[in-house]
């Protein structure tokens, strides 16, 4: 199976190792792309611990995965690396009403003792 953060490797050789905490995503970019993967089949703990632990009294593991739940996870895009700690992508899902969505951020990580974690995103505007 492809992983569905659309490396294009199989997901056995890309995001599971993450997910199974066999492994630390070594980049930001790999963070990012384990955590859209997280959203696809969903797994709200993986998103959770994998958001910065000064920033997760803003969510909750049953929020997270509800996201991932209600929408379909369709293509991960990821637009620019502009600093070793961001990443900007265009996450392409389809909502529970059935309309195709777009979510376009800028990702901010923090690595501590060898660890990414995502700290806060930037909306920025498609029109």
């Amino acid at each position: 199976m492809k992983c569905p953060c659309c490396s294009g490797k199989p997901y056995s050789a890309c995001c599971e190792p993450y997910h199974k905490k066999e492994h630390n995503a070594p980049t930001a970019e790999a963070l990012m792309r384990s955590r859209f993967s997280a959203f696809a089949f969903p797994n709200g703990a993986y998103l959770l611990n994998t958001t910065l632990p000064a920033k997760r009294k803003f969510h909750s593991q049953e929020e997270l995965q509800e996201w991932g739940e209600i929408n379909q996870w369709v293509k991960l895009e990821i637009v620019n690396l502009p600093a070793i700690n961001q990443v900007e992508f265009k996450a392409f899902y389809i909502d529970s009403e059935g309309k195709e969505q777009l979510h376009h951020e800028l990702s901010v990580f923090q690595k501590i003792n060898d660890r990414w974690f995502y700290v806060s995103g930037t909306f920025l505007n498609d029109n």
